[in-house]
């Protein structure tokens, strides 16, 4: 029996956007560059889907690893693990 729903089942909250945020991209948000080492939070941009994340990491903080073509690599915490992300810099927040 195949599994039912896929990548964003059960996020219809968790994804949605502020009146006040919809619209156009924001160009700057999608071409902002990190250094190694720098705290982010992961905030899932619901509009572009290349290079989000899990949303079961949605909300969550991490730090900067090393960049990949146009993305970065988040280093979180997951429990007692330490997971590894391939994120793009548009589902990414300094803080």
């Amino acid at each position: 029996m195949q599994r039912t729903g896929g990548f964003r089942r059960k996020t219809r909250s968790k994804l949605r956007k502020n009146v006040r945020s919809k619209g156009k991209i924001s160009i700057r948000k999608f071409l902002q560059k990190f250094d190694e080492g720098e705290r982010v939070n992961l905030v899932a941009e619901s509009g572009i889907q290349g290079g989000m994340y899990n949303p079961r990491y949605h909300g969550k903080s991490g730090v900067i690893g090393k960049k990949q073509g146009s993305n970065y690599y988040v280093k979180i915490k997951d429990g007692n693990k330490f997971k590894s992300l391939l994120v793009h810099p548009i589902h990414l927040k300094k803080g």
